[in-house]
């Protein structure tokens, strides 16, 4: 069984000082928006499945719960980045509302629960606090395909209503999203793997982690093309199989180690960076003045700590866009930048509560409607400040690099939701960071 490695409430929090430029070299590790969908089609097969490059991340453990509580088993494997998902020939197509209320990732278990089972009970999601982001896309794509849903008592029930051969199947049509939805889209994916005829996804998100899905689903049989551009096509087939897959690097995370270097100064060579993944948000850092170049060995920043960065304005969009959870990061790096940038929010509405705790810290930040107004200071005051979210609470703690004094950055575990060991990382760098 997965044994979740999570911090007690005594250590819920980071502490952070400043101690100059960052230098040496770091891993990002798997990325959370992978796996968890990964995990989550392990469903559509019985049998042994082996994800490598898994990090040790709450969000996973939380995963792996919801599975376990379908019949499914999950543990780690004979390296600590291994996951082993054994899957049941039956499971018990319920997602419970106390696991599906920590993470919204959770919903993307409709998909492989209707195409291999037809049927599926999910509580509705719960996850970060920055907005609402409905799944009524999901439900209607679902439908397309032949699923009839009702909603009661705060759950989602689904039931395949066609039939191919005296037993339910999701039948292939033509999908079209309103919105390149990320999960949305993985959703679709993984229902149309196992449905009667081709599926069509029209507007499909063009992330690498939706890339990385169809790539694991085809190694277990799948026959899926276009991922990664707006139109993916999937021809279903009668079953899959198990497989072995290596998940992709978390370009969240190297940003986070990019960003941090960018505020601390200093040379860093994030190992499994990806600049293929993160073109877009490496030409902004650019702009702001951190230097970032693909070695041999892997991506790297270095940034003059004499030499101010600079303003610069930046504006979210669907990938290959600048990503809603760089935003926080790129917050933090202008509030110190000469000048003033505005970033804008054009994907999620709210998303901008973690402001008022860098406000705490002397930022001097305005928040017009989608826009922030980011006016740069010569360095940032240490305080007390709290994570609201996974990418906020990170980038607080990035933000008590270039503070004066100690900033306790408390609620850490939703850093822990899609970090493993930032504290320890940073600190490997060179910086003053711990848990405590």
């Amino acid at each position: 069984m997965l044994r979740p490695a999570r911090h007690t409430v005594q250590v819920d929090r980071v502490v952070v000082s400043p101690n100059g430029p960052l230098s040496g070299s770091v891993r990002a590790g798997g990325a959370k928006n992978s796996v968890l969908k990964l995990m989550a089609a392990c469903l559509l097969a019985e049998g042994r499945h082996v994800l490598t490059n898994v990090p040790r991340i709450s969000d996973v453990d939380t995963m792996g719960e919801v599975l376990a509580a379908m019949g499914v088993t999950v543990e780690r494997g004979a390296t600590p980045d291994e996951l082993v998902v054994t899957t049941p020939a039956q499971v018990c197509p319920e997602a419970p509302y106390d696991l599906v209320e920590r993470m919204r990732a959770s919903v993307v278990v409709l998909g492989p629960l209707l195409a291999r089972h037809g049927r599926a009970r999910v509580s509705m999601p719960g996850g970060d606090d920055f907005g609402s982001r409905p799944i009524d896309m999901h439900l209607r794509a679902l439908e397309s395909l032949g699923v009839t849903f009702s909603s009661e008592h705060g759950y989602i029930d689904g039931v395949v209503e066609s039939t191919v051969a005296g037993r339910p199947r999701l039948v292939g049509t033509t999908v079209v999203l309103e919105y390149p939805s990320h999960t949305g889209t993985d959703n679709v994916l993984m229902a149309a793997v196992l449905a009667k005829g081709t599926t069509v996804i029209e507007n499909a998100a063009r992330e690498p982690e939706v890339a990385d899905l169809a790539r694991f689903l085809n190694a277990m049989g799948a026959r899926i093309s276009g991922a990664g551009t707006s139109r993916i096509e999937v021809e279903g087939v009668d079953a899959l199989h198990p497989t072995r897959h290596r998940v992709i690097p978390d370009r969240l995370v190297v940003a986070t180690f990019l960003v941090a270097t960018g505020l601390a100064g200093g040379d860093v060579l994030v190992e499994d960076g990806r600049p293929d993944h993160m073109s877009m948000l490496v030409r902004k850092l650019g702009a702001i003045g951190i230097a970032i170049t693909q070695e041999p060995e892997g991506l790297r920043a270095v940034r003059d700590p004499a030499t101010r960065l600079r303003s610069h304005d930046v504006a979210t969009l669907p990938y290959p866009g600048v990503a809603t959870d760089y935003k926080p990061l790129v917050v933090t790096l202008l509030t110190v930048a000469d000048s003033v940038g505005i970033v804008t929010e054009n994907l999620f509405f709210g998303r901008f509560r973690y402001v008022d705790e860098l406000r705490r810290m002397g930022a001097d930040i305005r928040t017009e409607g989608h826009h922030a107004v980011v006016r740069g200071v010569d360095r940032l005051s240490s305080a007390p400040v709290r994570a609201l979210d996974v990418r906020a609470g990170a980038a607080l703690v990035l933000a008590g690099l270039v503070a004066d004094g100690e900033t306790v950055v408390s609620d850490a575990h939703h850093i822990d939701r899609g970090y493993e060991d930032l504290a320890g990382k940073l600190a490997s760098l060179g910086a003053h960071v711990a848990r405590a």
